[in-house]
C-alpha cells in the first residue's frame, strides 16, 4: 500500500473513521461493539492517543483522537488487525473486515471540533437506528451529556468549548449541523 500523506501532528485532533468492506456489517452483536472499544482503549492508550469522542455504526465507526506523542497510524493499525482477527476467529470467517485503511481528517478548528462531535454522535439517528441520541449505546455521548461516567473518551478538551452538560443536550438537538465542508462530504460518503 502506498505510503500515507497526511503527517500526524502531536497535539493535534483528528476525525478517524472506516467502514466494512463492501459497506458490510462490522459489529455483529453487542459483545462486537464492547470487544471493539476494549481494544480501541488498549491501543489508544499503549499508543498515547486520547478517544475524545467515538461512534460505533453496525458497518462502520467514527473516532475523534488527539495524538500525544504516540503513533495514530500505529494505533490504528493494531487495533484493525486485532478486531479482524478477533471477529474472523468468533464468527469463523476468513479475509478482511475493513474497506481498506481508516480515513483520517485534520480537525483546523474549534468550530469544526464542535460540531463533528455533534455529527458523530447524530450518527445513529441520522441513520434511523434510533430516535434520540442517547438510545444508541455505542456513542460517547452519554458521557458528554452527563448520563454516564465512562472513562474511554477524554471530554475534557470539548467540554471546554461548551458550557454546560444541559447546553450540550440542547445544542445537539436543536440546531441543524452547519454547512462545514469536511462535515457536508461525510454525510454524502456514507
Amino acid at each position: 500500500m502506498p505510503h500515507r500523506s497526511i503527517n500526524f501532528a502531536q497535539g493535534s485532533c483528528y476525525h478517524v473513521y472506516n467502514r466494512g468492506n463492501n459497506y458490510q456489517t462490522i459489529f455483529f452483536e453487542r459483545e462486537s461493539y464492547l470487544h471493539f472499544l476494549r481494544l480501541a482503549r488498549r491501543y489508544s492508550i499503549d499508543g498515547n492517543i486520547s478517544i475524545l469522542a467515538y461512534c460505533l455504526m453496525p458497518n462502520h465507526y467514527h473516532l475523534l483522537v488527539q495524538c500525544n506523542g504516540g503513533s495514530l497510524s500505529e494505533a490504528m493499525r493494531s487495533l484493525s488487525l486485532a478486531y479482524t482477527k478477533g471477529i474472523n476467529k468468533r464468527f469463523h470467517r476468513v479475509g478482511s473486515l475493513f474497506q481498506g485503511r481508516f480515513q483520517a481528517v485534520l480537525v483546523d478548528s474549534d468550530e469544526y471540533l464542535v460540531h463533528l462531535v455533534r455529527y458523530i454522535h447524530l450518527n445513529p439517528v441520522k441513520a434511523g437506528l434510533v430516535k434520540t441520541a442517547l438510545e444508541w449505546e455505542f456513542s460517547s455521548f452519554s458521557e458528554y451529556a452527563g448520563l454516564r461516567n465512562g472513562s474511554l473518551p477524554k471530554t475534557e478538551f470539548i467540554r471546554s468549548l461548551i458550557t454546560s452538560k444541559e447546553e450540550y443536550q440542547s445544542f445537539l438537538t436543536e440546531n441543524p449541523l452547519p454547512s462545514i465542508p469536511q462535515l457536508r462530504a461525510l454525510m454524502l460518503d456514507e
